[in-house]
């Protein structure tokens, strides 16, 4: 990377900079990157503004601190992701609308919804110090952020029902293994090689490549949408329970949850 220009898209929680064709979009609520409805609309927003930037060619998507992204801000004081999840998903649903290219640089840990975010972009730098989890059901509750079809897309339904039900951490190099993840580096290595390789394709002719994209991506926006309103109906009908309760205490107690059905 050489010297990078601060883009006009950036805001409080979302910096944007640019080096060439790549422009990095960079999370920045460390250290674990919880994430919340105003921070998926300022990240949506700025997705949006490389999007009509015609220079970018290639987006890196990073954060800052000890995590790429712990997840939905289930702590939150108004208690607004688990009372309506719905303005959360609108601006998430908003990310898979790219027409650029994206390579994600996960370090440290990817959460539920930190793994939904992840699969927004179209590679993965990882390493063997990365852990994700798809930990929603050891929460009580339904998977969301698309991830019923974009985990399944990747790692093929069994597994990902196996990393569903079972909420059980993997590492870097596993995730490589499954496919969750496309290159496995040194750890601290992540963003340096995210960008290398978002390089190497603002190599290739934008035009084609965002084409070919779309090619390949073609309807993948809608089913994720369509599915995504599946996860929140069901979600919704779980957050009042007494098993969501008690997956959130237990987490936050580290301890196994104690579910009852009900």
């Amino acid at each position: 990377m050489n010297s990078q220009a601060v883009h006009p898209a950036s805001n409080d929680v979302v910096q944007v900079s640019t080096d060439g064709h790549v422009a990095q979009v960079t999370l920045r609520r460390p250290p674990h990157n919880y994430v919340d409805p105003p921070t998926m609309e300022r990240l949506a927003d700025a997705f949006d503004a490389l999007d009509r930037d015609a220079a970018c060619r290639a987006i890196v998507l990073a954060t800052e601190g000890k995590s790429f992204c712990a997840g939905a801000n289930f702590g939150a004081e108004d208690g607004s992701v688990q009372r309506d999840p719905g303005p959360f998903y609108q601006h998430a649903m908003r990310l898979f609308r790219t027409g650029k290219p994206i390579v994600a640089a996960v370090h440290g840990a990817a959460v539920g919804a930190g793994v939904g975010l992840a699969l927004v972009a179209d590679f993965r730098v990882t390493s063997r110090d990365a852990r994700f989890s798809v930990n929603f059901n050891r929460l009580g509750f339904h998977p969301g952020f698309g991830l019923s079809l974009t985990l399944p897309r990747l790692i093929g339904e069994q597994q990902a029902a196996l990393l569903f039900y079972t909420g059980r951490r993997i590492d870097g190099t596993r995730a490589v293994e499954l496919g969750l993840a496309d290159v496995l580096v040194e750890p601290g290595e992540e963003l340096a090689q995210a960008w290398a390789l978002a390089q190497d394709i603002a190599v290739s002719a934008p035009l084609a490549v965002q084409s070919t994209r779309a090619t390949l991506r073609q309807g993948l926006a809608d089913r994720i949408e369509a599915i995504n309103r599946q996860e929140l109906a069901a979600q919704l009908t779980q957050f009042p329970t007494e098993d969501f309760k008690e997956g959130v205490a237990a987490m936050a107690e580290r301890r196994l949850p104690r579910f009852v059905g009900r």
